[in-house]
């Protein structure tokens, strides 16, 4: 189960570089300064890559717990 563990590992990795990824577009449309229905639309935007990458987070912690309890 050595393998699952692995892939668990990744795709926590790569959702939690999608969490960052989100936050610095958070941050960087607030700091443009934009009136309230652009910086709204572009934290939506983020919010949708947000909510995928912590699924993807947590599904790769999920394989991990279940490589590690079978393995």
């Amino acid at each position: 189960m050595e393998w699952l563990i692995i892939i668990g590992a990744i795709m926590s990795g790569l959702g939690l570089i999608g969490l960052v990824a989100s936050a610095l577009k958070v941050m960087k449309a607030k700091r443009e300064g934009l009136d309230d229905a652009e910086l709204r639309a572009r934290i939506q935007k983020a919010m949708a890559l947000n909510m995928g990458a912590l699924g993807l987070s947590v599904l790769g912690l999920m394989c991990v717990i279940v490589g590690v309890s079978l393995g």
